[in-house]
């Protein structure tokens, strides 16, 4: 398995870039949610299933620390192989010049360095067995002499692979559902639906999916039952909210990149669904063509079904940036073809685009990374250039905590320390905040929990009456500490509680200002269950 010398110093590098961000950036919500999934390990979750919790877990696991990096380092590491697998993939279907050119692409698109590569979230999982799916599909159905398509082995293959990906995240169905739909559209490959490793695929896929749906039978469906209610309208179609999610995916993917993915799939789709119109003269042309049509129908069923479907649910529903990615990263296949193609005649004009778009890209990442780590941008901070451009108040950034800090101040002051030793659990009021508490306390010993209406994965991780004559902390922060439905944020707990006492405000700071500010309350004791609507 020959691979470019190019390839690899994109490959060495994007592993460089990336572990430097892991390192310093600060971890965000999801993360530290995610974290408390390798405290609570199962079968399945709440809201995901299994896979993010060894993804979040590795890095723990084999270092014993708890930080952003070693949260990350099972991500950092997913997404190199993730890589290197698309790479084969695209080496297998266009050639080695159109598999460089992808990788570099794939390396260089802000959106899918940050989700897949750098935080920890259940898509690392996905996508590096997405990219291993992938290649072994095409080894599968295009094997290097051509011949008539017999069904191999491999099929069994695919289907082990599609579960793992849906073990990662449920986008791993809709990989399964695009390589069906290729393999009902592409006569040659229709034998698939007959043979005996299709049988065999879908035990595998079964067998390997096995712990969510075990997990969901034993819980009322609720994991299924939660996400598919994230895809009900909640109002009429909006035009304008489509224009928005499609504007949004542009910058994530970065424009430079984001138009010609959309451009290049509908166009190769046109071209297939004219492909009927075509006489060739020549048979081994015709054969040629026919083939490379079969390749690039692959990726458009893997592909285009995911991005363009996300993208049209953007119209009725808020849809997350990471719902319609893996449809983009799947067709960048297809621009890296056409790029190769074009880089023959004008081998100038895809050099500038490449670079150019990395030279704009990386600054930007690193200006980012530094805002978000020192706060560069911030009004008044003492790393701010120019004095600043945003008050931390009004800075998203800001909900990328510095856990290290949270942490030592449990360390460090004398209270806090005595009253964390004194209680018996934790809790918040968010399920994001009692992710951050959770990070920065697992090393000094305390469960943690969430009472709240939405609770995720707290409602299964312990029973409502399990805190009930126990002391406690009551640790929030400031961005959730009020809630519309209650007068005064304490009201939320009236009656569970003898008594609610603010002993604390933790800072964290950056760039020498409070970012935020997570207030410290002694509640003792439980007097009653706190309700839950699931669980």
């Amino acid at each position: 398995m020959k691979v470019d010398r190019w390839a690899i110093a994109i490959l060495l590098w994007g592993l460089l870039f990336r572990v430097i961000c892991a390192i310093y950036l600060n971890v965000g919500f999801d993360e530290t949610y995610y974290y408390l999934y390798t405290q609570n390990l199962n079968l399945s979750y709440f809201d995901h299933p299994p896979l993010v919790a060894f993804t979040a877990g590795l890095g723990v696991w084999l270092t014993g620390a708890v930080t952003p990096f070693t949260i990350r380092l099972g991500g950092v590491l997913l997404y190199t192989g993730t890589l290197f697998f698309t790479y084969l993939a695209s080496k297998k279907l266009f050639g080695d010049r159109a598999a460089t050119l992808t990788l570099a692409i794939l390396t260089t698109v802000p959106i899918f360095q940050i989700a897949f590569g750098i935080l920890t979230l259940p898509d690392n999982a996905l996508m590096f067995f997405w990219a291993v799916c992938l290649w072994v599909a095409t080894e599968e159905f295009f094997p290097n002499r051509p011949r008539e398509y017999q069904p191999t082995y491999r099929l069994a293959l695919i289907g082990l692979l599609v579960g793992l990906a849906f073990l990662g995240k449920y986008h791993g169905v809709l990989l399964g559902g695009g390589l069906v739909l290729f393999c009902m559209i592409s006569k040659p490959h229709r034998a698939t639906l007959f043979s005996i490793w299709t049988l065999a695929a879908i035990a595998l896929l079964l067998a390997v999916s096995s712990p969510v749906l075990i997990w969901n039978a034993q819980h009322e469906w609720a994991s299924f039952r939660f996400q598919s209610g994230r895809a009900v309208p909640a109002q009429g179609y909006n035009f304008e909210r489509l224009l928005v999610t499609v504007l949004l995916a542009l910058g994530y993917l970065f424009p430079t990149f984001g138009i010609p993915i959309w451009w290049t799939s509908f166009r190769t789709l046109g071209e297939l669904l004219s492909i009927k119109n075509r006489q060739y003269q020549d048979e081994q042309i015709a054969i040629a063509s026919e083939i490379l049509n079969q390749k690039r129908l692959l990726i458009l069923c893997v592909s285009l079904p995911i991005f363009f479907g996300f993208t049209f649910m953007g119209g009725f529903i808020q849809i997350l940036p990471s719902w319609h990615m893996p449809g983009f990263f799947g067709a960048t296949l297809l621009l890296g073809e056409r790029a190769a193609t074009v880089q023959l005649k004008r081998p100038q004009f895809i050099r500038n685009w490449l670079w150019g778009s990395g030279i704009v890209i990386l600054p930007l990442l690193m200006i980012g990374l530094l805002h978000v780590h020192l706060g560069i941008a911030q009004k008044g901070g003492n790393a701010a250039i120019a004095g600043g451009f945003w008050e931390a108040k009004d800075d998203p950034s800001t909900q990328m905590i510095d856990i290290e800090q949270l942490r030592q101040a449990f360390i460090d002051s004398p209270l806090l320390k005595e009253e964390l030793a004194k209680s018996d659990f934790v809790f918040s009021n968010n399920f994001f905040v009692a992710g951050q508490v959770g990070m920065a306390i697992e090393p000094l010993g305390k469960k943690v929990t969430c009472f709240d209406e939405d609770l995720r994965g707290f409602a299964y991780w312990s029973k409502a009456e399990d805190f009930v004559g126990k002391s406690s902390l009551y640790v929030t922060s400031e961005l959730f500490l009020k809630d519309d439905r209650y007068p005064q944020p304490l009201d939320k707990y009236q009656g569970y509680f003898q008594s609610l006492q603010k002993i604390a405000d933790i800072p964290i700071k950056r760039g020498g200002q409070a970012v935020q500010i997570f207030p410290v309350y002694r509640a003792s004791p439980m007097l009653k269950p706190y309700p839950r609507p699931y669980g």
